[in-house]
């Protein structure tokens, strides 16, 4: 089945006046956006400070979190209240208190799988959450190289939760994104193929324009 596929870019960045920058590009175009927040230890950057991190009151945030001990964040996050959360299955903690915590403040769950995790592994998570992204970039980092083997995980993953909204990030672009829309996925996050672009909102028409070329609608 065709599925209905969202396209939804990703801000990242350690720099106040360039995360402004990047909110008042994409605003014109969408509602939904992905903000990546690295503490510096699940990944050697670190971007800027999640008590930093705004958007503006009529969007749907999805808060991705990379970063080790995520319950040292849930004051913040219950307080920002983004739509989704999602965090890491290689965190260092068992994720399942910190998801029961998120639903029970009203914000829906998400589980990130880097590329060498696989999802039979961390079937108990997948199960309690509402979201799965398949990662497959470059820790944070925008603009690499999308790893497409990872698409083998869709089918994985939606079997054991037919249900599960289910995201892609890394390397998304102009060339492979109707191969990613065609892949059962709902969500697909785009970086710097929107960010770095001279015309975002162009960018993000040629982006739709591309998966409409298959037939899939968004």
């Amino acid at each position: 089945m065709i599925r209905t596929v969202s396209i939804v870019p990703a801000i990242l960045t350690n720099n106040e006046q360039d995360y402004q920058a990047q909110i008042e590009r994409i605003h014109p175009f969408t509602r939904r956006v992905q903000i990546d927040v690295v503490d510096g230890i699940f990944a050697p950057i670190q971007t800027l400070d999640i008590t930093r991190v705004w958007w503006p009151d009529n969007w749907m945030a999805d808060l991705h979190l990379m970063v080790s001990t995520p319950s040292l964040y849930l004051d913040v996050i219950r307080k920002l209240s983004p739509s989704l959360c999602i965090l890491h299955a290689e965190a260092n903690e068992d994720l399942l208190p910190v998801f029961q915590a998120l639903k029970e403040a009203g914000i829906k769950t998400g589980l990130a799988l880097l590329p060498s995790t696989y999802p039979g592994h961390v079937k108990s998570y997948i199960e309690a959450v509402d979201h799965v992204l398949v990662f497959a970039g470059q820790l944070g980092m925008q603009g690499g190289t999308a790893d497409l083997m990872q698409m083998e995980k869709i089918p994985l993953i939606r079997n054991m939760k037919p249900e599960l909204e289910i995201g892609w990030d890394g390397g998304a672009n102009l060339s492979n994104i109707r191969a990613l829309a065609h892949a059962d996925l709902d969500v697909i996050n785009v970086g710097s193929a929107i960010a770095a672009a001279d015309n975002p909102a162009e960018m993000f028409e040629q982006l739709v324009s591309e998966i409409d070329k298959n037939g899939v609608a968004l």
